[in-house]
């Protein structure tokens, strides 16, 4: 094939991409020290240039807050309001003997203060608290936390009194039947909001540093183990550097250095799509590509200028599906791989986040085939976070990061939702670039759709074909790593247009021919039967498009047949004293086949077609009829402008023999039961 790169449209495209990218590169210095806790220090002694805090780790903060908060003060409020509607309930009920008994102790109790059974918690959640803070009439009250009563113990109080007060009474079937023990609820409500307002001023003095580093102060010896306090030191000048620090040397060699690494990826890219599928250069799916790409390069690059731990928010694994939505493994893996080198290179944790996201990535390509319609998405997504998870907490456990997990488990959460929800914009894509994604034709392949229903319905024989085309032309399509829903697609719909004129092939004839008499071609000329049969192939075109059905899978009508010729009538031609040089009504408009799946469909339609003359098929017959068959597409040149190499031809073949031989395998003869055999006497 004739490649792209002989012009300059395709260098033009990928030098556009380089520059967009290094506008969005960092300008900042980036520290040049790679370090573990636990390992030597394998650089220099290093000395503080500047002066620097130390930051406190968030498990320092966090453990300084906890302290602090043991000593806040719950606030609950005394809920008037409860207490007037439970007595008024009580009132409307008929309990004269025991309704004044029960009010008395009810008022009491709620008196005191009614809690759930959790008990008084306080600002920080836990158990701790020895005094509470009871908001009634715009008054707070300091009370102990022993005084005021949890809810079973309430009920049990009434009841023991009610009880006391009646020793002769069923008082517990009493409270039963009338709903005395629901009177008995919670009526001081924890207020979350003044308790962190009031208390906040003891946790919001805690400070964020640890001390300070000035300039010239020793901060790592050559050869020193990284211990956990040198390691937080480290972190606080890199943070340091890396945010304030200005680049040191020469502009244009920062410029120029952004400028050789944008390249670089690009070129990487590049060398990606060309060694794995080179066609793709020569389309519009390369424009997909090249937006998928920068989308997904970029996003991370103006992230991490705001606040670099939402990078694990960002959706990463939806570049993969969305080039997994047009594209086989081979390209779409490499690319993906590319896609987030700038990941990788230029933010913080970015080794992490690209073991991350690779491995995400990668299951999730895996696993679409599988989860990827309806709800099973969800499924897909819930992988996905597993997946992520997972890596996270390695990294983490081998204490090479160390932040909030708790919170970088929601932003891992919120990227794998965001890949289901994003991922609808697939078919938006599908629409601008036109492409056809695998979600697309899965749908086509359902044999339910109204086309093929009519199809099924109108050319019942060519239906049937059409199905043991579409199985025979998978399994070709996979022996190669060709597209196998792409073919099974096209299979489907290839003879189409038969739904016009049904009675003029030979599979269907037998829903109105008896006889020769009745049957399509009797009486019309050879040039005429022709006709009517190759234009089949124009207006099952023609019916696919106004039916919606994508120019990829519609072209695969036009080129199912080429430019062959309708044998048997040309053949009935010559025999009745035609002249050779009416072969073009005999002809097909094609065009001939170019890539693969097309040359796929091709075979399997001349095979299926002609498998039903044979008589044996046995493997050393079908393999001769295989042969034959591709000897007269090779020689009538239907294959010369396709993209399929003679290995990829060899392979069918055997792929096509041994699949024809196995459909029609020899069945076994049912012995016949012995007449003076009884059944079961």
């Amino acid at each position: 094939m004739q490649i792209s790169t002989r012009n300059l449209k395709i260098p033009l495209i990928f030098l556009a991409v380089a520059f967009i990218l290094v506008l969005f590169l960092p300008r900042n210095a980036k520290f040049a020290y790679d370090y573990r806790k636990g390992l030597p220090w394998e650089y220099e002694t290093l000395f503080a240039q500047f002066d620097f805090p130390i930051i406190k780790t968030e498990e320092q903060i966090r453990e300084e807050r906890t302290n602090a908060s043991i000593k806040l003060v719950p606030y609950y409020r005394y809920s008037s309001e409860l207490v007037k509607e439970n007595l008024l309930r009580l009132d409307r009920m008929k309990l004269p003997e025991f309704k004044e008994d029960i009010a008395s102790q009810l008022r009491f109790l709620y008196e005191k203060g009614i809690v759930s059974d959790e008990g008084v918690k306080s600002g920080s959640f836990n158990e701790l608290a020895e005094v509470l803070y009871i908001q009634k009439d715009k008054r707070a009250i300091k009370t102990p936390v022993e005084e005021v009563l949890k809810l079973s113990d309430a009920r049990k109080r009434l009841l023991e009194y009610v009880f006391g007060r009646h020793p002769h009474a069923n008082v517990d079937s009493v409270f039963a039947e009338n709903g005395i023990y629901e009177l008995v609820v919670p009526n001081l409500v924890y207020d979350s909001q003044t308790t962190e307002l009031v208390n906040s001023e003891a946790v919001s003095v805690i400070s964020p540093t640890l001390g300070y580093v000035t300039a010239g102060q020793l901060i790592v010896n050559k050869d020193e183990i990284v211990t956990a306090e040198v390691e937080q030191m480290l972190d606080s000048y890199k943070k340091e550097y890396e945010s304030n620090v200005g680049y040191a040397g020469p502009r244009i060699l920062l410029w120029l250095g952004n400028i050789l690494m944008a390249l670089s990826i690009v070129a990487l890219l590049f060398f990606s799509i060309f060694f794995s599928k080179p066609h793709v250069l020569d389309d519009n799916r390369i424009y997909y590509i090249l937006l998928v790409f920068l989308i997904f390069s970029v996003a991370p690059l103006v992230v991490a200028r705001f606040r670099e731990d939402l990078l694990y928010m960002v959706p990463f694994t939806l570049a993969a599906l969305y080039l997994q939505a047009f594209f086989r493994p081979k390209l779409l893996f490499p690319v993906y791989v590319v896609t987030l080198l700038p990941l990788l290179v230029f933010t913080h944790n970015g080794l992490i986040l690209f073991v991350m996201y690779l491995l995400a990535g990668s299951v999730s390509i895996f696993l679409f085939r599988y989860l990827g319609r309806g709800w099973k998405q969800f499924l897909l997504a819930a992988v996905t976070f597993g997946v992520l998870a997972v890596v996270y907490m390695a990294f983490h456990w081998l204490d090479v990061v160390n932040a909030n997990v708790i919170r970088i488990m929601f932003y891992l959460a919120a990227a794998s939702l965001m890949t289901v929800c994003f991922y609808q914009f697939i078919y938006l894509f599908e629409k601008i670039f036109n492409l056809v994604s695998n979600s697309r034709l899965m749908e086509l392949c359902d044999t339910s759709n109204t086309l093929v229903r009519q199809l099924e319905q109108k050319a019942p024989g060519t239906f049937h074909h059409s199905l043991q085309v579409m199985n025979m032309a998978d399994a070709a399509a996979r022996s190669i790593d060709a597209n196998p829903l792409l073919v099974r697609a096209a299979a489907l719909y290839h003879d189409i247009g038969k739904v016009n004129n049904p009675q003029c092939f030979v599979e269907n004839e037998s829903l109105v021919a008896k006889d020769d008499e009745h049957k399509y071609h009797t009486g019309l000329t050879p040039a005429q039967s022709a006709h009517d049969i190759i234009r089949h192939v124009v207006e099952g075109y023609e019916l696919a498009k106004s039916h919606g059905i994508p120019e990829k899978v519609a072209e695969f009508i036009l080129t199912h047949h080429g430019t062959t010729v309708t044998g048997y009538f040309y053949n009935k031609f010559l025999n009745e004293g035609g002249d050779e040089s009416g072969i073009s009504d005999f002809r097909y408009p094609g065009p001939k086949p170019k890539s693969k799946e097309q040359v796929i469909l091709m075979l399997c339609d001349s095979i299926e077609a002609a498998s039903r003359t044979l008589t044996d098929y046995s493997p050393e017959s079908c393999s001769r009829f295989v042969e034959g068959i591709f000897a007269s597409k090779m020689k009538e040149g239907q294959l010369e402008n396709a993209d399929i190499s003679i290995k990829d031809i060899g392979i069918v073949k055997e792929e096509l023999k041994n699949y024809l031989a196995q459909i029609h395998h020899e069945r076994i003869v049912y012995p016949k039961r012995n007449k003076k055999t009884n059944s079961l006497s």
